[in-house]
């Protein structure tokens, strides 16, 4: 009898072990991926029934909460909505948050550790707790010049303050208005997904940063650059083999030079020339001498195969490995398997600008708490060096040959001086390109950098980015 009993009572401590410890699991190290569940439907109401926080820009809100009826007390709505979206992103009661509204979901809704004192307080005197605000660091009028440059076309444009790092402007394009996402009307946000997800042009992929990312073009010949400089192999006064069609190694294929250009005036170029003209086999010979490691390895100093939150994650860019030197050289013109995203284009000018030193691309200016007192605040930050001041020096030089003197006049601004280059990227047998600009300006003094791509264009298109580039640079030289 007394070993039944005995029994019964070790059993029962056992069950209110483990019930202690699934209790203690639950409430101290699964409350956060529980509280973050999207189907914890405790989580939304209290999410919904909180006034959120605004994401400003400029000091005017784009993204705010609104009073509404029905389950929820609150619905967010979006203001010059398509401009921003790729930024903001949506907060949903049905598809829960994308961009912003994301990354920045906790100080948004009031729930970060930095907020708990307002929190308590909040409590304490019976307020409904409120959500900080988030300000960006975009220039509304450069955001909103940049999505209008994107008008009725796909691609991306993304500025930068080399100094610090500060996202100016991103945008792409096309867009979406996530006020059909944000409405508590469910049938209503539901087809509206529905019909955003099929498009095939993908409005809701912010081009800048994510997506299948592009094909840099003779925009990554900045890289080879950068390589053959590093190396001591080359400098600007080395003549480097310009033949107008490079046989490439064990294949039957041959590399042209840019066609209609003016490489044919020279069998041997150095760098000035090839860069004005943007022809292709001075570049691929460069990267076959120097070997697949060193153009990897200077890929890497300005950004690209790393991890990368602005806090929105970032894609991150890539150089391909294992190369012949056929791919190799195809590499080097920014084709074959590299891909890169128009913010990592951006952050190689933006290095070259700054004295050969990469900072932290960043999209978020300051939090600030309901009372308005700051969380926290934007601190510029050093990523990496990428590469010398005295290599970043010529490379500034032959970038502001390619404006004065190259292909890239288009992209001249009158008083200033202006560093920059274009790209071309072959699609596939379409018979349409990619077509790139990237820069920085003033060159002595730089201000912005930045890069400009357009999605599946006709050859005879491909200047818009140039000149499209250009407006970018006039709106902040002379705004």
């Amino acid at each position: 009898m007394n070993r039944a009993i005995r029994h019964v009572w070790m059993a029962a401590v056992a069950i209110f072990a483990v019930l202690l410890l699934a209790l203690t699991s639950i409430m101290f190290f699964q409350q956060r991926s529980l509280a973050a569940d999207p189907w914890n439907t405790r989580t939304l109401y209290e999410q919904f029934g909180r006034d959120r926080g605004p994401i400003l820009a400029g000091g005017d809100e784009i993204a705010y909460s609104v009073p509404a009826d029905g389950d929820y007390a609150y619905q967010r709505e979006y203001r010059n909505a398509e401009a921003y979206a790729p930024l903001t992103g949506y907060f949903s009661p049905i598809y829960g948050s994308t961009g912003l509204e994301n990354a920045m979901g906790e100080q948004l809704s009031g729930n970060s550790d930095s907020q708990f004192y307002d929190r308590v307080m909040s409590t304490l005197s019976g307020d409904q707790p409120s959500g900080a605000s988030v300000e960006m660091t975009v220039d509304p009028e450069l955001q909103e010049l940049a999505y209008n440059l994107l008008a009725g076309k796909k691609g991306s444009i993304v500025a930068i303050e080399p100094d610090t790092g500060r996202i100016l402007a991103m945008a792409s394009s096309p867009s979406y208005d996530p006020n059909a996402l944000s409405s508590h009307d469910s049938a209503g946000v539901i087809e509206a997904a529905q019909r955003l997800n099929s498009d095939e042009a993908q409005p809701m992929t912010n081009r800048a940063i994510s997506g299948d990312l592009y094909a840099p073009g003779s925009t990554f010949k900045i890289i080879d650059t950068v390589a053959a400089l590093e190396s001591g192999d080359y400098d600007t006064d080395t003549e480097i083999p310009n033949p107008q069609n490079l046989e490439l190694p064990g294949t039957s294929t041959t590399l042209p030079n840019y066609v209609g250009g003016n490489c044919t005036q020279r069998t041997e170029a150095d760098l000035e020339f090839a860069l004005n003209n943007s022809c292709n086999t001075p570049f691929a010979q460069i990267a076959m001498d120097l070997g697949q490691d060193k153009i990897r390895e200077t890929a890497e100093n300005f950004g690209y195969g790393q991890e990368l939150d602005i806090p929105l994650s970032v894609t991150p860019s890539t150089f391909p490995s294992d190369l012949d030197d056929a791919s190799l050289a195809m590499s080097a013109i920014g084709q074959y398997d590299v891909r890169s995203t128009p913010l990592q284009v951006a952050m190689t000018s933006a290095a070259i600008a700054n004295d050969g030193v990469l900072m932290r691309p960043q999209l978020v200016q300051e939090v600030r708490s309901s009372d308005l007192s700051v969380i926290d605040s934007f601190q510029a930050e050093q990523m990496q060096r990428s590469t010398s001041t005295d290599v970043a020096d010529t490379v500034t030089d032959l970038m502001v040959s390619s404006v004065d003197n190259g292909i890239a006049n288009g992209a001249a601004v009158p008083g200033y001086s202006v560093a920059g280059k274009t790209g071309t990227a072959e699609i596939g047998s379409s018979g349409t390109n990619d077509s790139w600009f990237t820069g920085f300006a003033p060159a002595d003094d730089p201000q912005v950098a930045i890069a400009v791509v357009y999605d599946d264009v006709a050859v005879g298109e491909s200047s818009s980015a140039v000149s499209n580039g250009q407006q970018m640079f006039e709106a902040v030289l002379n705004g």
